[in-house]
């Protein structure tokens, strides 16, 4: 019988992301030490760095995108193309699912990360894959009561995971599973797995900041 745990983060921003900073190099490494089993990249309405790593790390990276609709963020996984910004999340939500992706909600109920809120949510309910129910860069202006609350109510899969834009970031919230998931499997796994809700040092919540500078003007991102 196999008793291993997995680490499983479905949420995190490499240097592709105006304001994200984990480079590939380091998400090798991250994988290499164990830190976590399996990791998604999820830059902003932009796939491209998630495909590549994913061809060199086949299961261990997930295709994600964190897609701006008009009614907040929404994070699409084991995604085939892009979906574009500027939809609604009803919308977003439908055109994850037509490529057979699964939608997680990220930093629900917030309003500085423009997270969507319960009005929307309740509406698109139905839709919802995963609510992400603790979110690592969430101290002080987290809602995870009220999203642990939510997908209670609506009986939504919860995971945890790290938001992280940099790589000190990353390491302290994940979701912990018993195999490594697939698009068919995450759902199910995440159900009889456990999450871990660790905040991400203080001061690597600069990271987006420091990040936008740097890949605007150094990077040319």
């Amino acid at each position: 019988m196999n008793n291993k745990q997995y680490k499983v983060d479905l949420h995190t921003h490499s240097i592709i992301s105006p304001d994200g900073g984990i480079r590939a190099e380091q998400y090798e490494k991250l994988l290499e030490q164990g830190v976590l089993d399996c990791i998604a990249i999820t830059d902003h309405n932009e796939t491209r760095f998630a495909r590549v790593l994913q061809e060199k790390f086949e299961e261990k990276i997930i295709v994600g995108e964190e897609i701006t609709t008009t009614d907040g963020e929404m994070i699409g996984l084991f995604l085939e193309k892009v979906i574009p910004s500027g939809l609604t999340a009803k919308q977003t939500a439908a055109a994850i699912h037509e490529q057979g992706g699964l939608v997680l909600i990220p930093h629900p109920f917030e309003i500085f990360r423009k997270g969507i809120q319960r009005s929307v949510l309740e509406k698109i309910a139905e839709e919802i894959d995963i609510m992400e129910v603790f979110n690592g860069r969430g101290r002080f202006r987290g809602k995870s009561t009220e999203a642990e609350s939510f997908a209670n109510e609506f009986h939504l899969t919860k995971a945890a995971s790290s938001d992280a834009h940099g790589y000190k970031g990353i390491g302290k919230t994940f979701s912990v599973v018993n195999k490594i998931p697939d698009r068919n499997s995450l759902k199910q796994l995440l159900q009889e797995g456990t999450v871990e809700k660790g905040y991400a040092p203080l001061w690597t919540f600069l990271y987006p900041s420091m990040n936008k500078i740097k890949n605007k003007f150094i990077l040319g991102v």
